[in-house]
């Protein structure tokens, strides 16, 4: 998050709508939350969550799944249809194909009950950055650790020497670039670089992932960069040193 949203944030400056009916959470995310200096309007149906969106227009929504009256992914699908704002799901389903749809339909992330709160904090600081500031991958030249990305040239180097891609490596990874920190499924990166026709190939997209590991990772075997999120996809990591 820079600087300038974490003061909003700490002025009450970034609402946050809660879609959520287990009373227990809704206490708990609403104290914690307000704590931190967001202001917090939870709903506990999906039907009164779509109202509060239309009438907050929230900075970020965190959402539950299990709705009482229609399933959360119909709210991720509605929202998504409207505008960008953030969506972080919370959930107690945690097979992976439910955080797969998801995230297909345009959830920015997902975490499964239970949480910790700092790692929520986390996520949520992520989210709102993204919306502070033109995806770091529109950017002219992208940069992260020893990692830089050269939009305009078509120039990757680490550490300052160049490395050399494929024409197919260079899109994944600039496909990675332009959500950094968010989690990506594997049919989202299959349908930007392939096509739509390679949605369920998911073999072509591991075997390039190793192998760009292998070019722009101090470790392939230890990920600092590409981070593989087991049974969904991968997070592009700049968050950290």
């Amino acid at each position: 998050m820079t600087g300038s949203v974490q003061a909003d944030a700490r002025r009450g400056g970034a609402r946050i709508l809660v879609i959520e009916d287990e009373p227990g959470i809704v206490r708990a995310l609403k104290t914690n939350l307000s704590a931190h200096g967001f202001q917090v309007e939870p709903v506990d149906t999906g039907g009164a969550g779509l109202d509060a969106y239309k009438r907050r227009r929230p900075d970020l929504i965190l959402l539950d799944l299990g709705l009482p009256d229609i399933d959360g992914k119909e709210i991720v699908r509605a929202v998504r249809s409207d505008g960008a704002t953030p969506i972080i799901v919370l959930s107690v389903r945690g097979a992976e194909r439910e955080k797969v749809e998801a995230l297909d339909l345009g959830a920015d992330d997902y975490l499964t009950k239970p949480f910790g709160v700092d790692e929520l904090l986390a996520r949520i600081r992520v989210a709102l950055r993204h919306t502070a500031a033109p995806d770091a991958g529109a950017e002219p030249v992208f940069r992260t650790g020893e990692l830089e990305i050269n939009i305009a040239q078509r120039l990757v180097r680490v550490a300052g020497s160049e490395v050399h891609l494929s024409p197919t490596e260079y899109e994944l990874l600039r496909a990675f670039a332009s959500q950094p920190d968010k989690l990506i499924t594997d049919s989202m990166l299959l349908r930007r670089v392939w096509g739509p026709e390679y949605g369920d190939e998911a073999h072509y997209l591991h075997v390039y992932v190793a192998r760009l590991r292998k070019k722009i990772e101090p470790d392939p075997q230890a990920p600092r960069y590409i981070v593989t999120e087991p049974g969904v996809g991968y997070r592009f990591v700049t968050n950290r040193g």
